[in-house]
């Protein structure tokens, strides 16, 4: 067990932290988006927001490719909370309380398109009891029961509302090879000679 200097020095080398007075040097006229009131302030009316956004076609697509891809769900669900924080959305408590949903709402886009899905990076091969989600240390147990649900495609009850079931049931098939980004063509050099001359 590490002493309280041990852990004094390990919590002041990981960088983890913000410089004294930062928050002092921001001009208070013109905050960040973060630092001023949330859009959002409840888990049910967060969840609607982000729903109507990844049912958008373009989201859908490259959503869904980046799980067909083996993204893990889970490194998903942190970029967009934590970029949704960004743009002053909401506010740190309930970016944490939206982790759940999130990664219930894209396995559920998913498993319609009988997609493969990696849950969490590693699986929970590793030996720890905990893991860490957007700089917050998870129960092992919760991880394994979104890994088991995920594996058999239930999702927790009132995580989608009727409205939501009803619209991803309607919403069209996506062919993941037809719709990737085309392959880049070779760059030709600025000196070659024009074709077409």
């Amino acid at each position: 067990m590490a002493t309280v200097e041990e852990e004094f020095n390990n919590i002041q080398m990981s960088g983890k932290r913000p410089i004294p007075g930062q928050s002092l040097t921001n001009d208070p006229e013109s905050p960040a988006p973060y630092e001023r009131a949330p859009k959002y302030t409840s888990v049910h009316a967060a969840s609607e927001y982000l729903w109507g956004t990844f049912i958008e076609p373009t989201t859908y697509v490259n959503l869904m490719r980046s799980v067909a891809e083996g993204v893990p769900i889970m490194d998903i669900t942190q970029i967009i909370l934590f970029t949704e924080f960004q743009k002053g959305s909401w506010n740190p408590d309930l970016m944490l309380m939206l982790a759940e949903p999130v990664a219930y709402m894209i396995m559920a886009l998913a498993e319609r398109l009988d997609i493969d899905m990696v849950i969490y990076e590693g699986e929970l091969d590793d030996e720890n009891d905990e893991e860490e989600i957007l700089g917050t240390q998870i129960d092992e147990d919760r991880i394994r029961t979104i890994i088991k649900r995920g594996q058999s495609g239930t999702t927790p009850e009132g995580i989608l509302n009727a409205q939501m079931k009803e619209s991803l049931q309607s919403l069209p098939e996506v062919n993941l090879e037809a719709s990737k980004a085309p392959e880049p063509q070779e760059n030709k050099s600025l000196m070659a000679r024009p074709t077409g001359v």
